[in-house]
């Protein structure tokens, strides 16, 4: 098998004005990094692309000239790339690109090298950026003076931007992100290998983008915890300055939903003593999680997209605008473009949104998982109480034997998990869960995901001609039950203003100022309920 030719060298520098400068028979006693590019005896450069600027055109000529006499196979072909500022980077940079992007590259057939000696420090900055994004498909050469000037054209260093050919480097850049993915999953070791695949594709997009993310799922999946190891993340790579900020949106409502995330001016509304900065704000520099985004309000939302595209939003009752610079992380347990459809979400927003979006996968999806959970959430127990608790060999056997069955819902995910071994720790004797233990809280888990579904079951009859299934599935046991009583008392008034007499009877009477109907209609509206809906 013969061995094919090597491609031939093109070497893309700038002309140095300073050091490529020299008239007469003496200007070959100094050393010019662009001429003596050309002179080394093992280095053969078949065509030098030159820039240079207009006043530089006769010693770019000279340069030739004198290329020619020393390396008669190099071919130099010259470039005007004028530059009015060479030390004004946007300028600089704009010029090396629009190069870049015209000239016909061809890898397949030469191998390129950007001569990062000459021109002005931004210059070489520049070219470093442009080759190192692959705009310049190519290697880096530098070149230095010999010592003396006897000693020949000096040295030549050709810099490979590939570090995956370096060894130690690509070693140090795997365990970086070992450490990183495992820092995602709280150093537990997952087994499931589609969740693994997505904590890693996570770990790639939250290194690289400060565009928002959104975490679906079912509740208690860990989206709070996620968001949570993505801030300590950038915060370790130094991505972010700022602080975490957290906020579930499912308890904002009415002028509190704006005050708290925007602020407010002192007077803005009854209540408003003194001004309020706002989450939002204080979330500059930093990282914003937005959990059950999918409840906020209209008007929250159209400030939130024009805050997430512009950084600039205004307080309640303010002038003047505020910025902030944050990263935002979405959460939410509901089909948010399912929202769109019912109109109760911005699909302008959604798409704003929705560029990076991971979904998390329930618990009884990840059976392999709840293993390496258990002793993760024991360890947190023991650090929360100063207690230490350990399975049994057979109380962890039979333990999990259920927990990875059918019969195990975890219909509340890590959440029933948590409660689950904080139960059985605290009632362990000695710190030994025992097999009687782990029993105990079998039985117990299954009661209480079959009285649960016996609920639902119950609420969903009374309330399934109002609200959607998904919407359902989201109340808590206390919302379902308030929410059935509010129902069945609006069914039996003939208006709006007596059914809330009725339900507000004893709190009315403490108030200088009632408006029943009013408040009934703003409880009704957290469900996205109208009085002609419910009636």
């Amino acid at each position: 098998m013969t061995t094919p030719p090597p491609k031939p060298t093109v070497v893309l520098g700038l002309l140095g004005t300073t050091l490529d400068t020299g008239k007469g028979p003496r200007r070959w006693e100094r050393w010019r990094p662009t001429v003596s590019l050309c002179q080394h005896e093992h280095f053969l450069v078949a065509r030098l692309e030159l820039l240079h600027g207009r006043r530089a055109t006769a010693l770019a000529e000279t340069v030739a000239a004198d290329i020619a006499s020393v390396s008669p196979e190099t071919r130099v072909v010259p470039h005007l790339l004028e530059l009015s500022d060479p030390w004004d980077f946007d300028e600089v940079y704009a010029a090396l690109h629009a190069f870049a992007a015209t000239y016909p590259f061809d890898p397949d057939a030469e191998d390129y090298l950007v001569h990062i000696t000459t021109g002005t420090h931004v210059a070489q900055i520049c070219s470093f950026l442009l080759t190192e994004a692959r705009y310049f498909p190519a290697r880096l050469v530098q070149t230095a003076p010999p010592r003396r000037a006897a000693d020949g054209p000096g040295t030549l260093h050709i810099i490979d931007l590939d570090l995956s050919k370096y060894d130690r480097i690509a070693a140090r850049f795997e365990r970086e992100h070992e450490d990183a993915v495992a820092s995602l999953k709280s150093g537990i070791p997952t087994r499931n290998p589609a969740f693994n695949r997505l904590i890693e594709r996570i770990e790639h997009v939250a290194l690289r983008t400060t565009d928002p993310m959104l975490i679906t799922g079912p509740t208690g999946a860990g989206k709070t915890r996620l968001a949570g190891r993505i801030f300590e993340l950038r915060r370790q790579r130094r991505l972010v300055s700022g602080s975490l900020v957290e906020v579930n949106c499912a308890t904002l409502r009415g002028d509190g939903a704006m005050s708290a995330l925007f602020g407010h001016r002192k007077g803005a509304f009854t209540g408003a003593a003194a001004d309020r900065a706002g989450l939002l704000r204080a979330a500059h520099n930093g990282l914003l999680f937005l959990d059950e985004i999918g409840e906020l309000g209209p008007d929250e939302q159209a400030m939130l997209l024009r805050a997430l595209e512009h950084k600039r939003f205004l307080p309640l009752g303010a002038d003047t605008e505020l910025t902030s610079d944050f990263q935002l992380v979405a959460g939410t347990n509901r089909d948010l473009a399912q929202r769109v459809r019912e109109g109760a979400f911005r699909e302008d927003l959604l798409a704003r949104i929705n560029l990076w979006t991971f979904e998390l996968p329930a618990l009884r999806d990840r059976p392999e998982d709840i293993e390496p959970n258990l002793d993760f959430e024991l360890e947190a127990f023991a650090q929360r109480r100063n207690q230490l608790a350990r399975f049994s060999r057979e109380a962890r056997a039979a333990f999990l034997r259920f927990a990875t069955s059918p019969d195990a819902a975890w219909s509340g995910n890590f959440r029933d998990l948590n409660a689950a071994l904080t139960r059985m720790a605290t009632l362990a004797p000695g710190g030994r869960i025992t097999e009687e233990v782990v029993a105990e809280e079998v039985a117990r888990l299954r009661a209480a995901w079959s009285a649960g579904g016996q609920r639902e079951t119950e609420a969903s009859t009374e309330l399934a001609d109002i609200l959607t299934p998904d919407q359902l599935a989201d109340l808590d046991l206390f919302d379902r039950a308030q929410l059935e009583a509010v129902v069945g008392v609006c069914r039996r008034s003939r208006s709006l203003s007596e059914a809330g007499r009725t339900l507000f009877a004893a709190s009315r009477l403490r108030r200088a100022s009632t408006n029943d109907a009013d408040r009934l209609r703003k409880y009704l509206a957290r469900f996205e309920l109208t009085w002609g809906r419910v009636r």
